[in-house]
């Protein structure tokens, strides 16, 4: 017990003054103040977060917007002549990127009128939502409902006006739409394993995604990972033997796609996006998929779990994860664009990524697009597809009938069967140079 009265001579009395009329305070009772800014009290959610207690409503917006502009500018994701998709899936990551997004294009718009000589354009913002009815019938019901309600969200944002587009995730098999929801159905029926049907999924999804933004002039993909995401998918990889891919999917940039990919929220964990709708009322739409079995599920309630034992388990995994050797495409290409600001360039040069020139390959996985090593190539080359594709996807997607390739090869994309003809061009120029190797001449080297 500490007394706070004004009146008081003793410095601090601990209740033996309390005759002389001094006040004495329950130290415990004393209100707390947010860590950030002092002045406010702190937010209360309840649900255990690392955070919780800690910032007020308004600082805790800004801590978790901060690290949303910081991953922005440090890796150069988005620039004044940039043309940015943003993936729209309806949940909380998605809604979240799409406002951060767009807070970003309404300052670069007051700036912009705001400015003289006007140098620095406003970039571009749309809006993509993939719709995945025909490989979940059970959606098909709420898909409807659930397009109004995406639609009447990108039209509630303030101005500059966002372009939408939804794309059915069978439009990748052609313009056909019967025909293409046709092949969809069959691809998929004939993957038995749950969770490489799952995996198939989730790559014919980026290639819709992709096909929106290459169609649509669109040079940069805004995808709504987290943390807490990421830190599922670096188990998941692990478990599926993927480790030589593992630190191409996990960092900020992946430009290995014709269109780059930019996690903004790489930083940002689930909790605290969903606390950010919860304050700012930001409306989520979750639709409701048949129930889950395979490993990318199981290892998702694990992470959860881990979560709630220890409130950085997700954050000490990513950063883990993180120290692996990355790719030469985990950053955007380098370009002479005046329109890119200098302060911008020079935090692309402090926390541009460094990796090993051993770490390129122009071989990918024509399933997943996983970057491929000299252990995923098969000793039989009977099958062209069976060759091109790393070992989890032989294991997981692939029919294990040789019968059967020819049957699955011809459902799939056309996209998917170029990066087959793609690699058994690499591999015949790969065996070609192999062959000939003593009679190149090094760059150290002249003809005599």
């Amino acid at each position: 017990m500490a007394c706070n009265s004004s009146g008081c001579e003793s410095g601090g009395c601990y209740g033996r003054e309390k005759d002389n009329g001094c006040k004495v305070v329950d130290v415990k009772e004393t209100v707390r103040l947010c860590v950030k800014c002092k002045s406010n009290e702190p937010m209360t959610f309840g649900d255990g977060g690392s955070d919780d207690g800690r910032f007020c409503a308004e600082c805790f917006r800004s801590n978790v917007y901060g690290k949303f502009r910081l991953a922005v500018t440090s890796h150069a994701m988005i620039t004044p002549s940039d043309n940015v998709l943003v993936a729209f899936s309806g949940g909380s990551s998605s809604r979240v990127a799409l406002q951060f997004v767009h807070e970003l294009q309404v300052k670069a718009l007051k700036n912009y009128e705001a400015s003289r000589d006007r140098s620095l354009p406003v970039f571009g913002v749309g809006v993509a939502f993939v719709d995945e009815s025909a490989a979940y019938p059970s959606l098909s019901g709420g898909m409807s409902d659930a397009i109004a309600w995406v639609r009447s969200t990108v039209l509630s944002l303030s101005p500059p006006e966002k372009d939408l587009h939804v794309v059915p995730i069978e439009s990748v098999f052609g313009s056909d739409s019967v025909e293409a929801r046709d092949r969809l159905v069959k691809l998929l029926d004939s993957v038995s394993d749950e969770t490489g049907k799952e995996d198939l999924l989730l790559h014919l999804k980026m290639l819709s995604l992709q096909k929106v933004a290459s169609e649509n002039g669109y040079n940069r993909l805004v995808v709504g990972s987290c943390t807490s995401r990421l830190a599922s998918h670096v188990l998941t990889a692990t478990v599926k033997g993927r480790g030589y891919s593992l630190s191409a999917d996990i960092q900020h940039v992946d430009a290995r796609w014709k269109v780059p990919i930019v996690l903004p929220l790489r930083d940002c964990v689930w909790q605290e996006i969903t606390r950010l709708c919860h304050l700012d009322g930001l409306k989520t739409v979750e639709l409701a998929r048949h129930p889950q079995s395979g490993i990318n599920d199981l290892v998702s309630s694990f992470v959860a779990l881990l979560q709630e034992e220890n409130p950085s388990r997700e954050c000490t995994i990513v950063r883990t994860a993180a120290k692996l050797t990355p790719f030469y495409f985990n950053k955007i290409p380098e370009t002479d664009d005046s329109c890119v600001p200098m302060a911008t360039q020079r935090r692309l040069k402090k926390f541009n990524l460094k990796y090993d020139g051993s770490m390129t390959t122009e071989a990918f996985c024509p399933i997943c697009n996983g970057p491929l090593n000299g252990s995923d190539s098969s000793e039989d080359e009977s099958d062209a597809l069976y060759d091109a594709c790393c070992s989890s996807c032989r294991f997981q997607i692939l029919p294990q009938e040789p019968s059967s390739l020819d049957h699955f090869g011809s459902l799939l994309p056309h996209h998917m069967i170029s990066q087959v003809k793609h690699h058994q061009k690499f591999d015949s120029q790969t065996y070609l140079r192999e062959k000939i190797k003593d009679c190149l001449l090094l760059d150290d080297e002249e003809a005599v």
